[in-house]
């Protein structure tokens, strides 16, 4: 007989677990599918987000990030260290940790919650049931008034670079390196490579980044943007626009990358080369063909505003439908639905979703660019304020960047906003509470931010939309169109 429950969820990832969780919180009996193994083995929930993804990076990050600063940086303050090494092996280990403690945090809030726990595979069949095949390779049918869809999705490779082990990786490769490589090439300039090459380029790797567009950073404003390419060039990382990859060739411990940019053809040695080049939906062997459920022809699952897909009681969440790939995105996609499928009336306001990128200084940003914005045709005033005028910045010895606000000329309110600095991700989160408000650049600038800390820049970048900064000069400028 084939087990019923009120939801299944396939994918337990940020969205699926999320999802999950939620759905059984609010009465709703629940299962959930992943077919996840860790390194040694074991089924783990948390997805590609807990296990490869935006945690073990995280700690890299922050793992290389306090190397740089005891080799380079405490000297600022005063503080004397005799020589600074680094362990690999105990770095990764803490990075695995880390990760074993909130996957295991996964299952213990599903056996809090009541959500049953299906470790293998989930395959969705017409009349919202599921094929659920255990790792052992038994199958059963499980029966469901709504299915949910989180099934995430997986980097792209690129037919130049084949990866090939322990030379040619993908992000989850770049997180496993043994030692620190001498040279290493990154192909793709966006979040993950930026992220991946700062690790190991603060680690004492030269890194070179291969990028097709002409653009660093296409879809930042490009004020930020530009600000950013500078402060990484100075960091030691080269960047090479318009560079597109044509080949690759692995000999012994190395590989030669062939690329063409506008002067002709080049090439560059390696020692490792992450290609980190986008990720696509994961959608293999998850539906059959009378399910009823559609795709376009990127592989992303269609899907209303609600996340609901063409076939009554299934969804679909997460980096499998549209919009940007962003585990927060996933998850609130996750609550949503839970929520709809409870009776209830949620919403996700897709206007504000962050987005930021872990390098040093962060870029974060929400709203329109200044250049979405003038496409738009829209009046609109910028306040810009930097860190290095901010006391606690200051302080710190971490001035790099500045805070950039957007508002309507006409109305005040706020339309975007960027940051480029210390703890962007963090201060470019007031400015989505104060968007998800409705709130006009004045409402921010009249509100009492504590001092000294970091997060004045804010306030002052919101006063400087309308020329009422405090600590910076105030420039007269018209509304710009």
């Amino acid at each position: 007989m084939s087990k019923k429950f009120d939801v299944v969820v396939i994918g337990g990832g940020p969205a699926g677990y999320v999802a999950a969780i939620r759905c059984a919180q609010l009465g709703l009996n629940t299962a959930c599918i992943d077919k996840w193994l860790s390194k040694d083995g074991k089924a783990v929930f948390g997805g590609t987000c807990l296990n490869v993804g935006c945690i073990p990076s995280k700690a890299l990050l922050d793992t290389s990030h306090k190397y740089e600063d005891a080799k380079e940086k405490l000297s600022l303050h005063g503080i004397s260290v005799g020589e600074v090494n680094i362990d690999i092996a105990a770095m990764l280990k803490r990075k695995d940790q880390i990760v074993k403690n909130l996957t295991m945090g996964v299952a213990t809030l599903f056996k809090a919650n009541g959500v049953t726990p299906f470790e293998g595979t989930g395959k969705l069949l017409a009349g919202k049931k599921v094929e659920f095949t255990s790792h052992a390779g038994t199958a059963e049918i499980l029966e469901a008034e709504h299915v949910i869809i989180a099934t995430g999705s997986v980097p792209v490779n690129i037919p130049p670079a084949p990866l090939t082990e322990g030379v040619i990786v993908d992000s989850t490769g770049a997180l496993e390196f043994s030692e620190v490589p001498k040279r290493l090439g990154v192909i793709g300039a966006g979040v993950i490579g930026l992220e991946l090459g700062s690790v190991w380029g603060r680690l004492g790797a030269e890194v070179v980044v291969l990028e097709a567009q002409d653009k660093f950073l296409h879809l930042v404003d490009q004020t930020v943007a530009k600000e950013a390419q500078k402060l990484f060039t100075k960091q030691g990382m080269t960047i090479r626009l318009g560079a597109r990859v044509t080949g690759t060739e692995v000999k012994g411990k190395q590989v030669t990358v062939t690329y063409q940019d506008a002067e002709g053809e080049k090439k560059e040695v390696f020692d490792k080369l992450i290609v980190a080049v986008g990720r696509r939906p994961y959608t293999e062997g998850l539906m059959s063909g009378d399910c009823g459920v559609n795709m376009d022809e990127r592989g992303f699952i269609h899907v209303d505003e609600t996340c609901s897909t063409d076939a009554p009681g299934v969804w679909a969440v997460g980096d499998v439908v549209r919009g940007p790939m962003l585990a927060h995105k996933a998850s609130e996609e996750g609550v949503m639905v839970a929520e709809r499928i409870a009776g209830h009336k949620a919403q996700l306001n897709y206007d504000v979703i962050p987005s930021v990128i872990y390098t040093h200084p962060e870029i974060a940003w929400v709203g329109k660019t200044e250049e979405q914005i003038k496409a738009d045709g829209e009046p609109y005033n910028v306040g810009m304020f930097p860190f290095a005028a901010n006391g606690r910045a200051m302080a710190a010895a971490d001035t790099d960047g500045f805070v950039k606000i957007i508002a309507h000329a006409e109305t005040d309110r706020i339309l975007g906003a960027s940051v480029i600095g210390p703890n962007a991700g963090d201060l470019c989160q007031q400015i989505v509470v104060a968007m998800e408000f409705g709130s006009s650049a004045e409402d921010v600038g009249m509100m009492v931010f504590a001092h000294p800390t970091v997060s004045e820049a804010v306030h002052e970048a919101a006063l400087a939309v309308n020329n009422n900064a405090i600590h910076k000069a105030n420039r007269k400028t018209k509304a710009k169109k």
